[in-house]
């Protein structure tokens, strides 16, 4: 793996050496172009609806029975500074010649530029807005495809202007937008988070959003959005009542908790940046200590002092019965680990759920036998080898089936869902069919009914599998 990242990396660069004099133009630094406005006029501003005292109303703004409806207002100028940007890092939109998409390990993010933010003829001001995500992003931009994923962050900009600060919508710093990239059904990263809590793994909030963004031109409708919780803004607090721990997002090579692949740049830190570590260190010691192999219950004693095994045994029964390749055992990303203070010990946090529900690309999903996981992968090559884990994993999958993820009560769901977004899903292509990765309205429906297939499929596996 290090070898063809190297490779791919050496070509990467040795492509912009040969072609960026002719194909993109340096852009520099174009912050310096970012447009600020002068006067802020906060009538609309509340502690209810814009203040950091307020506690975070998920009902508003998680609703699970309505799509909610946003408008962003970007100014022409900043709008254009978003645009070079991304052009100076992708390429030009939808083209297929200039630079080619940067390195999946690249941590240079799109720049965030103010907007406006209204929601329920209330606005909120100045909140920072810039394009996120890996694939989703890149793949749409290159496409040519206007669906492209945000990041909003509502006192981004704060310090230049001190009449926001800390401000909130209802109480959240920080929200995703996803654009259900690769899904016709724009179903999953709604539903999967959801069937996880279920059974007992802790998951962002999610909820559907319709996305009108006025770059100078009047409103126009960017399509159906899926709005997901930030793990590290209010998620700690409200699900495990407690934010004070370490919170890690994992990526790269050590990310894959192979033996003597811990390194600290693999494992950002997301709070208490000051500290060490020796969280994580101690779960690489434990996890490959030799008493695995020379005294099992020592080394279960030991692991689960300092891993929440358990949940991460229900975590990996959930993920192979609903399919999600793009996570740990195949990527080495989209989770998060955090340090629980209730009982000092790591918690995994799935993220990043739309290519689930799915066989997968590349390798494909894990089998649910997990026989085709290698020790790449100790965190479930080794727990599937131990008898212990192996039969609390498979009393967990004949769980998931009959609560979580059963059929009938997942195919209500589907069809529920599924008839909520309708009238903002069929339409979204129309004449504008750059602001949607749907070629027609049959595919969403196409989409939907394989769901409804496929938790009857999964059904029939997880029961030959644990029966």
């Amino acid at each position: 793996m290090l070898k063809l990242k190297s490779i791919l990396a050496l070509l990467f660069f040795t492509f912009l050496l040969l072609n960026c004099e002719d194909t993109v133009t340096d852009t520099g630094d174009v912050s310096s172009k970012i447009e600020y406005t002068t006067d802020l006029d906060l009538s609309d501003w509340s502690e209810t609806t814009h203040g950091k005292g307020a506690d975070p109303d998920y009902d508003i703004v998680f609703p699970q029975d309505k799509v909610n409806r946003i408008d962003i207002v970007i100014t022409e100028n900043n709008w254009d500074v978003m645009l070079e940007d991304m052009t100076s890092k992708y390429g030009s939109f939808g083209g297929s010649s200039g630079r080619p998409a940067m390195p999946s390990d690249s941590d240079e993010n799109p720049i965030y530029v103010p907007c406006s933010f209204y929601f329920n003829n209330v606005q909120w001001y100045q909140v920072g807005i810039r394009f996120k995500g890996n694939s989703s992003l890149t793949t749409a931009w290159q496409q040519g495809i206007w669906k492209l994923p945000f990041r909003l962050h509502f006192d981004k900009f704060e310090d230049d202007y001190p009449e926001i600060n800390n401000q909130r919508f209802y109480g959240f710093k920080e929200l995703a937008l996803s654009s259900n990239y690769d899904d016709n059904s724009l179903l999953r990263e709604k539903v999967a988070p959801e069937i996880f809590r279920d059974f007992g793994v802790a998951a962002p909030q999610t909820a559907f959003y319709r996305v009108y963004i006025d770059n100078g031109d009047g409103p126009i409708y960017f399509g159906l959005y899926t709005m997901v919780e930030k793990v590290e803004d209010t998620m700690l607090d409200d699900q495990f009542s407690d934010n004070d721990g370490n919170l890690y997002k994992p990526e790269g090579t050590g990310a894959s908790f192979a033996v003597n692949s811990f390194n600290t740049a693999d494992f950002e830190k997301k709070t208490n940046e000051e500290t060490d570590w020796s969280d994580i260190e101690n779960l690489f010691d434990v996890l490959h200590s030799s008493t695995r192999t020379s005294d099992a219950s020592v080394w279960r004693n030991n692991l689960e002092a300092t891993f929440n095994v358990d949940v991460f045994l229900k975590w990996l029964a959930v993920n192979n019965t609903i399919q999600n390749w793009d996570t740990y055992g195949r990527m080495t990303h989209n989770y998060y680990l955090y340090n629980n203070p209730k009982d000092n010990r790591l918690t995994w946090i799935p993220w990043d759920n739309n290519e689930a529900f799915q066989t997968g690309k590349q390798s494909g999903a894990i089998s649910i036998t997990c026989n085709d996981v290698s020790n790449s992968w100790p965190l479930i090559r080794y727990l599937i080898d131990d008898e212990v884990y192996l039969a609390k994993y498979k009393a967990n999958l004949k769980q998931v089936i009959e609560m979580a993820f059963e059929p009938s009560n997942m195919i209500s769901k589907y069809q529920d869902y599924s008839n909520l977004i309708r009238e903002h899903v069929v339409g979204e292509n129309g004449e504008k069919n750059n602001y949607s990765f749907l070629n027609s309205d049959s595919e969403f429906d196409s989409a939907v009914n394989y769901l409804i297939s496929h938790v009857n499929s999964r059904n029939s596996v997880v029961k030959n599998y644990v029966d």
